[in-house]
C-alpha cells in the first residue's frame, strides 16, 4: 500500500530534504510508525506522549482533516494523500501582543525588580 505524504519545510530536516516521501498504513497511526522507522524522530514531533496528535499540528487525508475522521485511528487506502501542516497562529492580535511584550521587557528595570506605576 503506497501513501503519499506531503511534508512542510521545518519537518524536512527528518526526511532528508524531502517535500514528498511514501508510507504504508491501515490507518494514521500505522502510517506514522512506518514513517518513523525510514525518517526517525518524525512521529515524535506529530504524537504526543499520550498518543495523541500534538494540537499545533494539522494532518489531512485527501484534504479532510483527520481530527473529523478518528484521528490517529483515520483509515487509509492505497493512492491516499497525506497533509501535514503546523498551525499557524499570530495575525494581527499576534503581533501586537509580541509588540506590547517586547516593549514590556524593554521597559523593565535592568536589576530584575518589578515597577510599579501609578495610573
Amino acid at each position: 500500500m503506497a501513501i503519499e505524504v506531503r511534508i512542510p519545510t521545518i519537518l524536512r530536516s527528518y526526511t532528508g530534504g524531502a517535500k514528498v516521501v511514501e508510507g504504508s498504513g491501515d490507518t494514521l497511526n500505522d502510517l506514522l510508525t512506518d514513517l518513523d522507522s525510514r525518517h526517525a524522530g518524525l512521529r515524535g514531533r506529530l504524537v504526543t506522549e499520550a498518543d495523541a496528535l500534538h494540537r499545533f499540528v494539522n494532518v489531512y487525508v485527501n484534504d479532510e482533516d483527520v481530527r473529523f475522521l478518528g484521528a490517529l485511528d483515520a483509515k487509509l487506502n492505497d493512492g491516499d494523500s497525506v497533509t501535514i501542516l503546523p498551525a499557524v497562529a499570530g495575525g494581527a492580535f499576534g503581533f501586537a501582543a509580541a509588540a506590547a511584550m517586547a516593549q514590556h521587557v524593554a521597559a523593565a528595570p535592568a536589576d530584575g525588580r518589578t515597577r510599579v506605576t501609578a495610573s
